[in-house]
């Protein structure tokens, strides 16, 4: 089961450590509310890239900012917990603002994986990632499944 780590100056201190043991770190990130198999595979994937895969998952307030919902299905601190039980996450963080390129810049990690709805080019944190010297990496299936198709389809479900 992977760690959840709060502090990030704790967690950037484990992954120096993982850094001079010659480990390879994968960075991924994301909002993770309802877990759907897209988010295993992406996780899947970007495990496969590295040696350790740490997951940053957006708090409930940076969800609300993010998309525009008022609603976060399931809190954070649960998320943050389902998401370490997954066997390809090392460790997990959770962040507050709406972009993770603070911590990006805090952690540098070697690979920053990012799903499929994105390429290298379109990657918001690519110009933090490419500064440090790390890489930019697409992975995961095609996206077809979203937590809002989800929360729209049970929605419609209630209707009928």
């Amino acid at each position: 089961m992977g760690k959840i780590i709060h502090d990030h100056i704790e967690l950037k201190r484990v992954l120096d450590e993982e850094k001079k043991n010659g480990k390879i770190i994968v960075f991924g990130n994301g909002c993770f509310d309802i877990i759907h198999v897209g988010h295993i595979r992406y996780l899947k994937a970007a495990k496969e890239l590295g040696d350790v895969l740490v997951v940053a998952i957006n708090r409930d307030d940076s969800i609300r900012k993010l998309k525009n919902r008022r609603e976060v299905v399931t809190p954070d601190e649960e998320r943050a917990e389902i998401v370490a039980s997954i066997r390809y996450v090392d460790y997990v963080t959770l962040f507050s603002e709406t972009s993770v390129e603070n911590l990006l810049k805090l952690l540098k990690p070697h690979i920053h994986a990012k799903g499929t709805d994105y390429t290298e080019d379109t990657v918001p944190e690519r110009e933090v990632v490419l500064s440090y010297g790390g890489k930019v990496a697409i992975v995961g299936d095609e996206k077809r499944h979203s937590t809002s198709e989800i929360i729209t389809r049970i929605q419609k479900g209630k209707e009928n």
